[in-house]
């Protein structure tokens, strides 16, 4: 009985969570939809990598709701919606789709909404310590950890970019083309003098084997995505934190209104309760 009293109160949480948020349920159920159909179909096609992103995708996709479970969060509809669109998009369009290929700044985009989101939810942790009396952070401290807390993701994020290309032979940063080199490696006299290489019009590669491939200018190996990827980071969480910032010093003003739409909430004992009541009703 109590199992399946436990059962029917999840079910009812559910379906009130469902009532509350129809939106971004729905935006959930058709993106988990959509790459379901193409898990099973990469199965039957035995596309075992295509079956891996998908299958990580999936996983990816119950993050938001783990979370707010997890944490006793309430994630508004922006930036639910925000955060299963950015997994849908990164994974299944930009992977498997190769948009990040086919469209220059898809990366760019992803970059910048991944900065936007993880500073969100550092600050939503941050605030809950405050309010729970667990630390005491003024509203600019807040917003600075959160967006070194970004930041450390996007970082930890490009470790692992580098580390898949050099050991298992990817291309998850992405090589950029340049016309001019200033490099000491090449000068002569070992006095640390910078050589400049300009107006770099070709770059002939040649193999052991023989092959050779001409590329019109010069092949940047990774560092100049991965400081695109930072910068934009930087400026996906600075965006957030000055609305996080807004939303602490202006806590129940319109301002603050209007930033809460994209601000994680806290959700108390109280309410928890209350809802618990109303299931058990």
């Amino acid at each position: 009985m109590k199992k399946r009293e436990k059962r029917k109160n999840k079910i009812d949480q559910l379906v009130e969570k469902i009532k509350q948020d129809k939106i971004a349920f729905a935006v959930y159920a058709i993106l988990r939809l959509i790459v379901i159909v193409i898990l099973v179909r990469s199965i039957f096609l035995r596309e075992w990598e295509s079956v891996f992103m998908c299958a990580l995708t999936l996983t990816l996709l119950l993050l938001p709701p783990f979370i707010e479970k997890k944490f006793n969060l309430e994630l508004p509809t922006g930036l639910e919606i925000t955060a299963f669109v950015f997994v849908f998009c990164a994974e299944i369009l930009g992977e498997l789709g190769a948009y990040y290929v086919k469209i220059p700044f898809w990366d760019t985009a992803l970059h910048t909404t991944s900065g936007f989101i993880f500073a969100a939810f550092g600050f939503c942790l941050l605030d809950l310590l405050n309010r729970n009396k667990r630390v005491n952070l003024t509203p600019i401290t807040l917003a600075l950890v959160a967006f070194c807390f970004s930041m450390t993701v996007g970082v930890v994020w490009e470790f692992f970019e580098f580390s898949a290309d050099m050991f298992i032979n990817t291309d998850m940063q992405k090589d950029t083309i340049v016309r001019g080199l200033y490099t000491v490696l090449l000068d002569p006299t070992l006095e640390n003098e910078v050589v400049a290489i300009e107006n770099i019009v070709k770059t002939t590669l040649e193999t052991a084997d023989g092959q050779s491939i001409v590329i019109n200018g010069y092949i940047d190996i990774g560092i100049a995505d991965t400081m695109k990827d930072l910068f934009v980071n930087f400026i996906g969480a600075v965006v957030f934190c000055i609305f996080g910032y807004i939303y602490i010093t202006k806590r129940g003003k319109r301002a603050s209104r209007i930033v809460a739409g994209f601000v994680p909430k806290v959700v108390s004992n109280d309410e928890k309760e209350a809802l618990g009541e109303d299931n058990d009703e």
